[in-house]
């Protein structure tokens, strides 16, 4: 057995390789690119976040440098900006959680699975940048560079995964989607039908509605002009079998209210309070132990990365079912990020936002 000393180790990617690896199309990778940084922590994402122009990556041996083209805006980056997922990190770090675009540069053995060419999409830290270092592994190869695959990524996985893991649907049951027009909203309409469910679905506006009707709501309810509490109460006396809640506050106080007998209630978020210092909007649980007792009900959390051994399964059932026109994703594209977190802070959004990067010939970057 052959020792290396550690003055003598190298790594594998050599760069004189550089130069073909990291080659698109006979095009030139510019030296510096912008990428958003979270410099102060913060949910207020304009006082947190700063835009910098950095250096270009090389990616390492098994990795894959993106030039994005669209990336994903999430209720949860303002949380990330917070600092509240992991209080560990300190500033400055990274902003965005996925993207999508061209393979431009890869490592050695990356380049075993992928090429210089190659679309690919990703869930991963570091998104709001014009290029990104990927790991190939964490890469999902996609046929085309469109916003609809991006909101499978984070949307509609979190709906796939936390309706089949925690929701338990039966045929005939009855299902309450709040925020059901946004971004994972919208797929949790689309999977609940597609179990036989009969679909609720709460929304701040006409146009929204309409739009939860054209993807089988059953029945919206627009509570700008209907009152949520009174509806349910005279519509479905007998509580609802299932309520997958992102709002939190008294819109959860109310989801618990509206539960069935053996009833289930899955927090996938609460973006109610997500703009405060705590992150927590108001609620008021004390008769929450009395509640589930008297019905047999459960109330269920769920945060997508701890379901990633169920993700590969869900994107690929997903993508398939995108194919095959069985289901829709809906996306919302503006050009700045900025705007684009203040557009869904207001509501105004319908279904998934996301921004388009700008491409490098473009010298005022989208971000």
């Amino acid at each position: 057995m052959m020792r290396v000393h550690p003055a003598a180790r190298r790594t594998i990617i050599d760069l004189s390789y550089s130069a073909h690896f990291m080659d698109f199309q006979g095009s030139s990778i510019p030296s510096s690119m912008k990428k958003l940084v979270v410099n102060k922590l913060s949910p207020n994402f304009r006082e947190a976040v700063a835009m910098q122009t950095v250096a270009v990556p090389t990616p390492g041996d098994a990795d894959l440098l993106v030039r994005n083209r669209f990336v994903g805006v999430n209720a949860s980056d303002i949380n990330y900006t917070s600092g509240r997922y992991d209080p560990s990190v300190k500033p400055p770090f990274d902003a965005g959680f996925e993207g999508i675009g061209e393979v431009v540069g890869l490592g050695l053995s990356a380049s075993s699975r992928f090429t210089v060419g190659d679309m690919v999409a990703y869930f991963t830290s570091g998104a709001f940048s014009e290029y990104t270092v990927v790991k190939a592994k964490e890469s999902i190869p996609v046929p085309a560079v469109k916003p609809e695959f991006l909101t499978l990524l984070v949307s509609g996985a979190t709906a796939y995964i936390a309706l089949k893991r925690l929701g338990d649907l039966k045929e005939g049951e009855t299902v309450l989607v709040t925020a059901a027009a946004g971004g994972t909203g919208q797929f949790a309409v689309q999977f609940a039908k597609r179990a036989g469910c009969h679909v609720i679905g709460t929304c701040s506006s006409n146009e929204k509605a309409g739009f939860l009707k054209s993807i089988g709501c059953d029945r919206p309810i627009n509570y700008a002009s209907e009152d949520l509490a009174k509806t349910l109460k005279k519509e479905y006396p007998k509580g609802v079998d299932v309520v997958y809640e992102s709002v939190g506050g008294s819109v959860l106080e109310l989801a618990v209210k509206s539960l069935a007998t053996k009833g289930r209630l899955i927090v996938i978020g609460f973006i109610s309070g997500y703009q405060s210092a705590s992150g927590f909007p108001p609620f008021r649980g004390d008769t929450l132990p009395v509640r589930l007792l008297q019905k047999s009900a459960s109330v269920r959390g769920f945060f997508l990365p701890h379901f990633f051994s169920d993700y590969r399964e869900a994107l690929g059932s997903m993508m398939q079912m995108f194919a095959k026109g069985e289901l829709q994703c809906e996306v919302d594209c503006l050009e700045s990020v900025f705007r684009a977190v203040d557009f869904m802070y207001a509501g105004k959004n319908l279904g998934k936002v996301v921004v388009e990067v700008s491409p490098p010939a473009v010298s005022n970057s989208k971000l």
